[in-house]
């Protein structure tokens, strides 16, 4: 009747297998976001080779409109590349959880306040990360916006 019954040690790696599930949703979260950044990175890096290849045959206003564009690009680069690094830094803090959960489970010792502490720090690059991919994306509707002499509007419809 006893042997049926599961050793401690296998209750004690499956309470931390149940412990460690959510740090690793969140690291699926993780690269969901890594891979649209990543996506959004690459549409901005296209964009400004285009305007680069065109740009030496660009002259008064098309030229000064270019010149807008690239500095644009350039910063929604930076702030992509941001958002990338600090979605990165995340994921490493969430692996440090998961691996100081079953260090602190194999070893007995009591890390607690450490993966508290990398829990947090997680969660707080995380949002970083999400804030600077706000600013990316206030950035990114400017360059799409239509310009009025383009619509042929007549201000009297306004």
């Amino acid at each position: 009747m006893w042997e049926d019954l599961p050793s401690p040690a296998a209750l004690t790696i499956a309470h931390t297998i149940q412990l460690v599930m959510a740090p690793v949703f969140l690291l699926t979260g993780l690269a969901s976001l890594l891979n649209l950044f990543a996506g959004r990175l690459s549409r901005v890096v296209d964009r400004s080779r285009d305007l680069e290849r065109r740009f030496e045959e660009l002259t008064g206003q098309a030229h000064d409109r270019a010149v807008w564009e690239l500095r644009l690009l350039d910063r929604r680069m930076t702030l992509i590349s941001s958002s990338i690094t600090l979605c990165a830094l995340s994921a490493v803090a969430i692996g440090l959880v998961v691996a100081g959960l079953f260090v602190a489970r194999l070893i007995g010792g009591g890390f607690g306040r450490t993966t508290a502490f990398l829990f947090i720090a997680a969660m707080a690059l995380l949002v970083l990360a999400l804030a600077l991919f706000l600013v990316e994306i206030r950035l990114a509707n400017r360059s799409i916006r239509i310009r009025n002499e383009l619509l042929e509007r007549d201000r009297r419809a306004r």
